[in-house]
């Protein structure tokens, strides 16, 4: 059996539509500031996951340090915009740019490790990079942040409220998705897959294993990035404390639970466990033994996550039992 049968086929959008309607007329039918800013940070966990999914998900690398990315983003548009007065529709690319340049870099780096030696270094730099931006006290302000980040613009309007960035950010989410969609359903997201079930076999079969996992490597902390510059306009106002390493847990939790190596499955993850403590906050003492219970519970009685592909748990195995012929067929007529 080929391994591009394990390969996501490009998804029916015309199934998302009911969906999308949905979403669209969410904001008319609420009128809490409060349960759209909700919607809005369930918007940018939706970019964050979906962008983890790439190296954790399709290629199969063990990164933990995706909140480093998120908050270089967010500190790069942040100070594009306080410093430069540089506008949103400028800031949010090149936050991106910047997150994927040290991407690439930690990527070239460390690249060549693998499995918990790769998971350490990443957990490494996320304490780097936290504690750089904590006591860079020239360029980021360390433990003040930088308040008075202008808010995003549209047509020369600045947004004012909550239902503005959520339909902006609704935007945002169907542009990446659509993009994540075609780059793993594409010849690349075929060798991030082969990579991920099989490095050796990749590598007999013609993929550079080396430059395509610099490359997803790059193309996840950029979406990261992306997530960091919305979040900088949107709360204008950024702070270490917001990229920590428990940040970095929640995201890779959310990807868990909703499932890895598929697009709905970080979607879903994202969305629950962005609701789930708002509406539980008379738990609020006990949320992350509740975090901790739904991650056991997923791990236990469904590995692949809510919306996650079975094959990702299962394909060596069925790998080996294509490639094995049976007892029958070794038999001489």
């Amino acid at each position: 059996m080929p391994l591009y049968e394990f390969v996501p086929r490009r998804s029916n959008w015309h199934a998302w539509l009911p969906v999308l309607l949905g979403l669209l007329l969410f904001p008319l039918l609420v009128q809490s500031e409060y349960l759209l800013n909700i919607a809005v940070y369930a918007g940018i966990y939706v970019i964050l996951t979906s962008s983890l999914n790439i190296t954790n998900g399709y290629t199969g690398l063990f990164s933990f340090g995706h909140a480093a990315f998120y908050g270089i983003g967010a500190y790069t548009a942040a100070i594009l915009a306080t410093r430069s007065g540089i506008p949103f529709w400028l800031t949010l690319p090149l936050a991106g740019i910047v997150a994927s340049a040290f991407g690439a870099a930690i990527a070239l780096l460390t690249l060549r490790l693998g499995g918990i030696f790769l998971a350490l270094v990443t957990i490494g730099f996320q304490e780097i990079a936290y504690l750089v931006i904590l006591n860079w006290v020239s360029l980021t302000r360390g433990p003040m942040g930088i308040p008075g980040i202008p808010p995003a613009t549209i047509w020369g309007v600045a947004l004012s409220g909550n239902r503005g960035y959520y339909f902006l950010i609704l935007a945002l989410d169907t542009l990446v998705l659509f993009l994540i969609s075609r780059i793993v359903t594409s010849r690349v997201g075929r060798a991030f897959v082969a990579i991920r079930e099989d490095e050796l076999a990749a590598q007999s079969a013609g993929i550079a294993t080396f430059p395509t996992k610099v490359l997803s490597f790059v193309v996840a902390t950029f979406f990261a990035g992306i997530a960091g510059g919305f979040f900088a306009h949107h709360a204008r106002f950024v702070s270490a404390d917001s990229f920590r390493l428990d940040e970095t847990f929640a995201i890779l939790t959310m990807l868990i639970v909703g499932g890895m190596g598929s697009l709905p499955g970080p979607v879903i993850g994202a969305v629950f466990l962005v609701v789930l403590p708002e509406a539980s906050r008379f738990l609020a003492e006990y949320r992350g033994v509740v975090y901790g219970l739904i991650l056991i519970g997923v791990i236990l009685f469904r590995p692949e996550g809510i919306a996650g592909v079975p094959g990702i748990i299962r394909t060596r195995g069925a790998l080996s039992r294509a490639e094995k012929p049976s007892a029958e067929e070794g038999q001489p007529a």
